[in-house]
């Protein structure tokens, strides 16, 4: 293309078309129907149905046969691809900081008895607890997201759950290669603030910040509600005073039940903000709260005594939902301690970020 409206922000148009020709070179065999098959998919009016929908955009020069070739034999380099993609422009919060989500999502593969390495991927039905389990191939997502009112992610990596694979480890190791890509391409430096990765419920947040405890990152996880985590143990003054008979100092502090707010004791941190959707959003902190890990689980083959993985623990409650819908409390856990308010807000608001992949997610479907 030689023209450039004059409504077109020329920056981002060379940013982009040095992005397509540097996508070009990731492609190994078949490039020139792969590369036209990308900007088909793109340009195409509407969900692809079939792959022979494609041949009919004009964005596609080649016929029939090109396409079923460059499907069945193309080939691209994946690890330049994903060099290429951490070397973008990506978008950034208050300060620099970067902020990534991590999600599984499933291709659902229900009528296709001989793919390989099928699972059964839990999907949410249309009612309330219509939950199913669907063959399909699960993939784990890690994207950056952006600030503002926008729901566009920019996808970093993509992985495929096998059927022998460990969640917790196959996680672990592609966030700590997405992490040295970003920082081998200059995206964090020391002295910025340290990368944020966001997760749902369903990933064991404290593993993961124990294995990725040597990279400048911080994880903030949704914990589930009927949870029980232990509060600091208490100081040798502390517990002189409350065992002058003595003993052994204990390695755990007190039960912090979630459920029970008997054993809450007063929040280090407490803030409220005003939302535009959900009224008012209150958010309590327990600094050095963490779970009594026993040998179950992830921590089976964990040599050595286990370890005190200790974070902060917030309460978010708001006052709606949308509709008016009652809003039960969100519980979360930060693998940073010592945490200001400014620390605590942002983290339930990135987490509330979170749902952007959502979109991204039906978008590619």
């Amino acid at each position: 293309m030689s023209v450039v409206c004059p409504d077109v922000r020329r920056e981002a148009f060379a940013e982009a078309s040095r992005f397509r020709a540097e996508f070009y070179e990731c492609l190994t065999a078949r490039r020139d129907e792969l590369f036209e098959l990308a900007d088909a998919l793109l340009c195409i009016d509407g969900p692809v149905t079939s792959p022979v929908d494609l041949t009919m955009v004009p964005e596609h020069r080649r016929g029939h046969g090109a396409l079923y070739g460059a499907l069945n034999r193309g080939r691209f380099d994946v690890e330049k691809l994903r060099t290429l993609l951490a070397g973008l422009p990506l978008p950034r919060f208050e300060g620099g900081r970067l902020v990534l989500a991590v999600d599984v999502s499933p291709w659902l593969r229900s009528d296709a008895p001989c793919s390989a390495d099928r699972l059964f991927c839990h999907v949410y039905g249309r009612a309330k607890s219509a939950a199913q389990f669907i063959p399909g191939w699960p993939y784990s997502f890690v994207a950056v997201l952006e600030p503002g009112a926008t729901s566009w992610t920019s996808i970093l990596d993509v992985v495929r759950l096998g059927p022998e694979d460990d969640a917790t480890a196959v996680t672990a190791t592609q966030l700590r290669a997405v992490a040295e890509r970003l920082i081998s391409a200059g995206q964090w430096a020391p002295g910025d603030p340290d990368i944020t990765i966001v997760m749902d419920a369903g990933y064991d947040v404290t593993r993961l910040a124990w294995v990725l405890r040597d990279l400048p990152v911080g994880l903030v996880g949704r914990i589930r509600s009927d949870r029980v985590m232990r509060l600091p143990k208490p100081s040798l003054k502390e517990y002189a005073l409350a065992y002058p008979q003595g003993g052994r100092p204990p390695k755990h502090g007190k039960e912090f039940r979630f459920a029970n707010p008997e054993t809450w004791p007063e929040a280090a941190i407490a803030t409220v903000t005003d939302t535009t959707n959900y009224g008012k959003a209150e958010a309590q902190a327990w600094d050095r709260v963490h779970p009594r890990l026993t040998h179950r689980s992830a921590w089976l083959e964990h040599d050595g005594e286990l370890p005190v993985v200790e974070g902060t623990l917030v309460r978010l409650k708001v006052e709606h939902l949308s509709k008016e819908r009652e809003a039960p409390p969100v519980w979360l856990w930060s693998s940073k301690t010592g945490a200001a308010p400014a620390d605590v807000d942002l983290w339930w608001q990135v987490f509330l970020r979170r749902f952007d992949l959502e979109h991204t997610f039906r978008f590619g479907k």
